[in-house]
């Protein structure tokens, strides 16, 4: 279509990089691929994000890995933003020089 569209991604590893060297290589195609994409890009990530961590606990199980990631995404769809995260990455936005909240992070503490 002509709608121009980008896609940005951040993973912090815990206990190791293979999590996020997985969600960094198969998160965008699970994004792209989701059928959902045009018309809800929102759920696009959302189930995209558990379709990824779902394929790597897979993976995790079979090849005995013990690692972990935060992530965050940034979708931009013409003139939106869509933010999608998981741990406590965080995204910030400045505008105009002033910084503006988009999110607040998943914190143990929180409910």
């Amino acid at each position: 279509d002509d709608i121009d569209r980008a896609y940005f991604a951040v993973f912090d590893g815990h206990g190791g990089v293979d999590a996020a060297n997985y969600s960094a290589t198969h998160l965008h195609v699970n994004v792209g691929l989701h059928e959902e994409i045009v018309k809800n890009p929102a759920e696009a990530l959302k189930c995209s994000f558990q379709k990824t961590d779902d394929m790597f606990l897979f993976k995790a199980k079979r090849e005995k890995l013990r690692s972990g990631t935060t992530g965050v995404s940034a979708l931009i769809v013409g003139n939106k933003l869509h933010i999608a995260w998981l741990g406590d990455s965080q995204v910030m936005l400045v505008q105009q020089g002033k910084a503006v909240t988009l999110m607040e992070p998943h914190k143990p503490e929180r409910e």
